[in-house]
């Protein structure tokens, strides 16, 4: 496979140009020379074949000569709230819910909360999106909301979708597995390395999320989240 490359704006016809980190990547680490064929996504849900034509000191332009559609995401729309860990776990989560196939990540404020979602958290995790997307083959972008208040998230959920809620006393993670056969959108709701607190279990409850219990051992949030992102997306495997 030859190396990909992410391009910002949708490309349109047949010349796509790359900047910043991204024409750095290719030129001063990956070393492609003028001739090379690379691969390019827009995050539009297809790949193009391009090769390099010119050089500037910032930039670099492509000629795309074929395009194609490719679709590796899984058969329904899953999103995820979670209350981010700390530091450098939080471009671990990131990576692997791009791996696998989450459609949304949605930063929750807790009342147990240990890390801030602040604007500059939200714009590096954005980069480490485009890093994951290109190693894993995605030609989608994961995103990545705005932080949200965990009560607003429970309650504004559609109530035709599947709600999970990783929580202590729920339900057997291996009932899920049974759950996966639909092919409804899906929202997963992950707590600080605290947990929810009752008032908010209390609040998701009411709204129609269930509870699933991930077992006798303690994970951390990330840990559960990749747990539970798996389980889900079983269907797809």
């Amino acid at each position: 496979m030859s190396e990909r490359f992410f391009v910002e704006s949708p490309i349109q016809g047949h010349r796509a140009s790359l900047f910043g980190a991204e024409a750095h990547h290719l030129l001063h680490v990956m070393r492609v020379q003028i001739g090379q064929e690379v691969t390019l996504v827009d995050g539009s849900g297809a790949e193009f074949k391009a090769t390099l034509e010119n050089v500037e000191r910032n930039q670099a332009d492509l000629i795309i000569h074929h395009r194609s559609q490719v679709d590796r995401e899984l058969p329904f729309h899953l999103t995820l709230g979670v209350a981010l860990p700390k530091g450098q776990r939080q471009r671990w989560l990131v990576e692997k819910l791009v791996e696998l196939g989450v459609n949304t990540l949605v930063p929750l404020n807790t009342e147990r909360a240990v890390a801030i979602a602040e604007t500059k958290t939200l714009q590096r995790l954005q980069r480490t999106v485009i890093e994951a997307t290109k190693q894993c083959s995605r030609t989608r972008l994961m995103e990545i909301t705005s932080a949200t208040n965990v009560h607003d998230f429970f309650v504004t959920t559609p109530t035709d979708s599947r709600r999970w809620i990783a929580h202590p006393g729920g339900t057997q993670s291996s009932v899920l597995l049974e759950a996966c056969e639909t092919s409804s959108a899906g929202y997963l709701a992950i707590g600080p390395e605290g947990g929810f607190t009752d008032q908010e279990v209390t609040v998701a409850t009411q709204a129609g999320w269930k509870m699933v219990h991930l077992g006798p051992r303690i994970l951390r949030t990330e840990t559960a989240a990749i747990v539970l992102s798996s389980l889900f997306s079983c269907t797809a495997v």
